[in-house]
């Protein structure tokens, strides 16, 4: 008990208020246009100001890199022109969403025709909607979808998706078409624009001492959604302070602590990640080119701007029940006046909904670490996820309590179990 509040005594001198605050204003500012990794211009003027904190802790590189940015590309699609054609009937294009990866796409009564109906047994029907329409995306067989008009709502943000999207190496198309009951005879045809968009996760190293072969990861994304179509009170830029300023802020604090502590027996990978609102493309190329039977642990920090709904000094953590890391966190602030609690918010599926699922379906005990009220969060993913919407000292606090909370972890002295692979999806 002693030890953790002289550890907590530590903690609160090392990671301060002020700077938090410096950095996620900077990363919060109209000129970062909201982060968009669409945006080359924008996600990279925010990637070389998370190098130059990098640089001024003294990061070195992660392996294999001579920079802090590790670069790849993906093929951005975006339709130019959809025409569907339904028992003689042209489609509206607005209510057609063609899904496919290839320049140039026709079919003529030659794909098998699926339906996504109004189930009234299913309580939450616009959660049941997008599961089914994914679902169908995700099959390897290319569908004609016929979508009942009850989801026209659902269908708008589903179609909003592919407005302009990435190549993922999918040979089946679909052709999602809203409020159509039956088709005897169709034709789909689509031209698009495929180029390639350059991209970079910005990754950070502190080697460890006596066991520098084991890697110890802390992550946020720092992408956002950019500008919006639609204004409010003349605003356009979605700022993205909470999701995930918030994290990323937490991630070069939390280098710039343990570069102070210096008590790393593991080797530290800090990460900021692209792509997180797109697709999850920056961990998913992160644990494409990292050994995940060396990863020990990730901490991936997603939303912590605003209090829990238990208050400040209070964090939780996502997919608790996966590994024994929770439980170790727990124990590890015990005599503080941080919690650690489980997800309160099963529904809401955030443990698959983060950069943490990439790592943790190979087995690494990965979880994401939020404060954020996700059930009534009224500022998620709008133009109103600013700075002014900041707790700065929930932040501060948050960021103390995973330092604090992961320092055995740290230091070598606890291992948690891997998560089983064969119970993630």
């Amino acid at each position: 008990m002693l030890l953790a509040q002289v550890a907590y005594g530590q903690t609160d001198r090392a990671i301060k208020e002020k700077e938090v605050k410096r950095i996620i204003r900077t990363l919060t500012a109209d000129e970062m246009l909201g982060r968009s990794a669409y945006d080359e211009k924008s996600i990279f003027k925010a990637a070389a100001f998370i190098e130059k904190e990098f640089r001024k802790i003294g990061l070195g590189y992660f392996p294999g890199l001579n920079t802090y940015l590790q670069r790849f590309q993906k093929q951005q699609i975006s339709p130019v022109k959809i025409e569907v054609s339904i028992d003689g009937r042209a489609m509206n294009p607005e209510r057609v969403t063609f899904v496919s990866e290839k320049a140039e796409a026709s079919f003529r009564n030659n794909l098998t025709i699926r339906k996504i109906t109004v189930d009234n047994a299913v309580a939450n029907k616009d959660q049941y909607f997008f599961d089914e329409a994914f679902k169908l995306y995700n099959d390897t067989s290319s569908y004609l979808v016929l979508v009942d008009s009850a989801f026209h709502r659902n269908f708008r943000e589903f179609k909003g998706y592919f407005n302009k999207y990435f190549a993922r190496g999918r040979k089946s198309t679909k052709v999602f078409v809203l409020g159509e009951k039956n088709a005897n005879n169709f034709t789909a045809h689509a031209t698009q624009h495929l180029e390639p968009l350059n991209m970079a996760n910005v990754v950070g190293v502190l080697e460890g001492k006596s066991r520098k072969d084991e890697m110890v990861i802390f992550s946020g994304h720092y992408d956002h959604i950019g500008i919006q179509k639609v204004k409010v009170n003349g605003d356009s830029i979605a700022n993205g302070a909470d999701d995930d300023a918030s994290g990323t802020t937490a991630v070069i604090e939390l280098a710039r602590y343990f570069k102070k502590t210096n008590l790393h027996e593991r080797t530290l990978v800090f990460v900021a990640f692209t792509a997180e609102e797109i697709g999850g493309f920056g961990s998913r190329y992160f644990s494409e080119n990292v050994n995940a039977d060396k990863v020990v642990a990730m901490f991936n920090i997603e939303m912590i701007g605003k209090p829990s709904k238990w208050g400040r000094n209070h964090v939780f953590m996502t997919g608790f029940e996966r590994s024994d890391l929770g439980t170790l966190l727990q124990k590890n602030l015990a005599g503080t006046p941080f919690e650690l609690h489980p997800d309160p918010y099963p529904e809401q599926d955030l443990f698959y909904r983060s950069d943490n699922a990439t790592l943790a379906r190979l087995g690494v005990p990965a979880h994401s670490l939020s404060t954020d009220q996700i059930d009534s969060d009224k500022l998620y993913h709008s133009v109103d996820d600013e700075l002014a919407s900041i707790d700065v000292m929930n932040m501060t606090n948050a960021i103390r309590a995973i330092g604090l909370s992961a320092r055995s972890i740290v230091n070598g002295q606890d291992t948690p179990k891997r998560i089983d692979k064969t119970t993630l999806r």
